[in-house]
């Protein structure tokens, strides 16, 4: 069944934890990722709770939450897990491999309880080795997304950042996938194009309000997106800032659920 509703990127994708999320989003017929960009682990945790049935991965920001501490996080962490929920620290990890590798342990211990970690790749390839290190280093495994195209506006990764992002990534092990722009469709079939069927593709900048959002974002259709080419969709205040959030992220889960069916 895996095979027949993700194609090619079930059989060529190389990374085990890209077919763990491929296996989950089948069994919870979902593609959505919530960006939960809260201040208080409390926020956080309810926020799973009502929402988790309908997720696949939480993206996180630990360095914004103003109330954390390790053994709460831990629990939230872990009420994620039980839900059958990936944890994604979007930490954007931009420096050499030795000291991304020391950023992943550190006071926020990010190796110990995140499953996938972001980065750019302008350091150079070794980057992803060190944030594996870091992983292994506590015994687990986690995938990184690598930063090919942004959403907001005036970036600056253009077309040839993004092509040789690609070209480098494409080979490196440990690479999940890529950050593409989940804003315009168009953006995306470019990326696909180009990352062929080896790697994912999860798109930001997603809303049933399409247009502009504060602080320069920009925000596309959910079915738009999975149909040109996105396999994780990345939604927040469109479901975090909902007035029922476990009924809006239910429809964002059947919205690209059937579009990847469609796809």
């Amino acid at each position: 069944m895996s095979a027949e509703i993700w194609g090619d990127l079930w059989s060529s994708n190389r990374s085990a934890f890209a077919r763990r999320y491929m296996a989950t989003a089948i069994e919870k017929e979902t593609l959505v990722c919530l960006a939960a960009d809260l201040r208080t682990m409390a926020d956080i945790r309810a926020l799973i709770t009502e929402v988790g049935p309908s997720i696949a991965c939480l993206k996180l920001h630990v360095d914004i939450v103003n109330d954390w501490n390790i053994e709460g996080w831990m629990e939230i962490c872990e009420l994620a897990t039980d839900l059958g929920v990936a944890i994604w620290e979007d930490r954007k990890f931009a420096d050499i491999g030795r000291v991304s590798r020391q950023q992943m342990a550190g006071a926020f211990d990010i190796r110990s309880w995140a499953d996938i970690v972001t980065a750019h790749l302008i350091s150079g390839p070794d980057i992803v080795q060190g944030l594996q290190n870091g992983w292994s280093d506590v015994g687990r495994e986690g995938g990184v997304l690598l930063l090919a195209q942004m959403s907001s506006r005036g970036n600056l990764l253009n077309e040839e950042y993004t092509t040789t992002v690609v070209k480098h990534g494409n080979d490196i092990e440990g690479v999940l996938g890529y950050i593409g722009n989940g804003s315009d469709p168009n953006a995306i079939r470019a990326l696909r194009d180009i990352v062929g069927s080896t790697r994912m593709i999860w798109t930001p900048g997603i809303n049933l309000d399409v247009g502009d959002g504060v602080a320069g974002q920009r925000y596309g259709h959910p079915r738009e997106a999975v149909l040109a080419g996105a396999d994780c969709l990345i939604v927040g205040s469109g479901i975090h800032q909902s007035q029922n959030r476990g009924e809006m992220a239910a429809e964002y889960a059947r919205i690209s659920w059937q579009a990847l069916l469609d796809r």
